[in-house]
């Protein structure tokens, strides 16, 4: 078997060191160098982070932070010259000119003097970009190693940044419109005072929290949440806070239900009544919009939360729904995946009967504004590469948004493999019923709890827009 020789790294000695040696290393400065640089520092001047900014501060664009130069200059010391063994005693800095993204930075240092009183080294410190500008200059003061060293070159572990960007984009479009008043059922717990307090901070919404008054003023004042600005709307306990929070849904006060503290199926109870839930004509359904650190698109997986064992029927609403919020969310012609363990019809796995109906559903035109395949594994779904290697040629494979998963335990399963494996933000949306439904739970991160306000938003504004159905009252 064949074996490769790892890269080593080799100091030089006190001894060996001379008057005038040099070393340098080179290096393209990233994006991602800037967000690490800052992930490491907690240095997030807008300058360097926020490109708007950045493009009307005094360079127009955005620049590196100062000291990942120095860093260069740091790492051409501790791995070419003296190398592993030296002791970083001093370093002055001149910054002459701003590192932008693209610029390709050269440290050259070279020996100054020596003194043999503690094995010191003094070197010239010098940057320079592309077109030979000097970007940074110094002095570097160091004690020399004294003994040979020669040992491999450690490999760096992949580093995968989770920026969560399309979040990002969906609350700059949500602050586009104004706040929409909400109903929040049994906010009852500090966790869910401060996901209120953040949308509302936002600019997000305009709470009405639901619930028993004094525990919700104990809760906020608990949690350090000034709530006084806030309608309060007494209910004695959750059950009957879900339906007071969807009457005033009914009602017209609130355009939006949010769960507080209660648990899902006692809030959906209230929601689905025949009576004074919140139905239309279309099947309610849950969809995660996933930001999955790493990968291009955004994906949608529905459903996850409601439907425990849809039917087809119930499935083509599930994607009409998911369809939905992909055009409100700037999705013109969302790809849809109907997943499935394997990607040919087996009579004996019933999603592959049912991806093979949907599909000719989708054939007949029965599914607007997107393009459907399945059956199909999660696999041949996201990655073209799996797709091309079983010989599956679709528009959809490779590049899906939208998953469709067979059930409710196989979505919740995916949608929490992606968030804790992977490091993704999911965002929760309840859709079919009069207004979107904002599920969030204790364990959301702050930006998935703005996102599913940000998403529900952007669906209350773009209801009378909606394809027909979403928002319309069942008969």
């Amino acid at each position: 078997m064949m074996t490769t020789t790892p890269a080593m790294i080799e100091n030089r000695t006190f001894d060996e060191i001379a008057i005038g040696d040099t070393a340098s290393l080179s290096r393209t400065l990233s994006q991602r160098d800037i967000q690490l640089f800052a992930l490491v520092s907690g240095d997030v001047n807008p300058a360097h982070l926020d490109p708007e900014f950045a493009e009307g501060d005094m360079f127009h664009h955005v620049i590196a932070h100062g000291m990942w130069g120095g860093g260069l200059i740091s790492a051409v010391l501790g791995t070419e010259l003296p190398g592993p063994g030296t002791i970083y005693l001093e370093q002055s800095l001149r910054f002459l000119r701003p590192v932008a993204v693209g610029d390709t930075i050269t440290a050259r240092l070279t020996v100054s003097s020596k003194a043999e009183q503690h094995h010191i080294v003094t070197l010239d410190c010098l940057c320079t970009n592309q077109a030979g500008e000097e970007v940074i200059s110094g002095v570097a003061t160091v004690k020399a190693p004294t003994q040979k060293v020669c040992r491999p070159r450690a490999s760096l572990p992949d580093v995968s940044l989770s920026s969560h960007d399309a979040y990002r984009r969906l609350m700059t479009a949500a602050k586009d419109a104004h706040p929409v008043t909400t109903a929040i059922a049994h906010p009852c717990s500090a966790a869910a005072i401060a996901a209120v307090a953040e949308a509302v901070e936002a600019g997000l919404i305009v709470p009405i929290l639901v619930g028993p008054e004094a525990r919700i003023r104990a809760t906020a004042q608990e949690a350090g949440v000034d709530i006084a600005s806030y309608r309060i709307v007494d209910a004695p306990h959750s059950h009957a806070a879900a339906a007071a929070a969807v009457a005033l849904v009914r009602t017209g006060e609130a355009g939006l239900l949010m769960k507080g503290s209660l648990h899902t199926d006692e809030l959906m109870a209230a929601v689905v009544a025949r009576e004074t839930g919140l139905r239309t004509e279309r099947r309610i359904s849950h969809v995660y919009l996933m930001d999955v650190p790493g990968h291009p698109r955004p994906l949608l997986i529905t459903d996850a939360a409601v439907n425990i064992a849809p039917t087809l029927i119930e499935k083509a609403d599930i994607i009409r729904n998911a369809i939905d919020l992909a055009h409100v969310i700037g999705i013109e012609q969302p790809k849809v995946a109907i997943l499935s363990a394997v990607e040919m019809v087996n009579p004996a796995i019933a999603s592959t009967i049912d991806a093979a109906a949907l599909c000719k559903m989708a054939d007949r035109g029965e599914f607007a504004g997107a393009l459907l395949d399945g059956p199909l594994a999660f696999d041949n779904a996201i990655n073209e590469g799996a797709a091309k290697e079983k010989g599956i040629v679709s528009p959809v494979t490779g590049k899906a948004e939208i998953l469709v998963v067979p059930n409710l335990e196989a979505g919740n399963m995916l949608a929490k493999q992606l968030t804790f494996l992977g490091g993704a933000d999911a965002a929760g949306i309840v859709l079919g019923a009069r207004v979107p439904i904002i599920l969030t739970s204790r364990a959301d991160s702050l930006s998935t709890r703005l996102a599913s306000c940000a998403v529900a938003v952007l669906l209350a504004h773009a209801g009378t827009k909606a394809a027909p159905g979403l928002f319309r009252p069942a008969l």
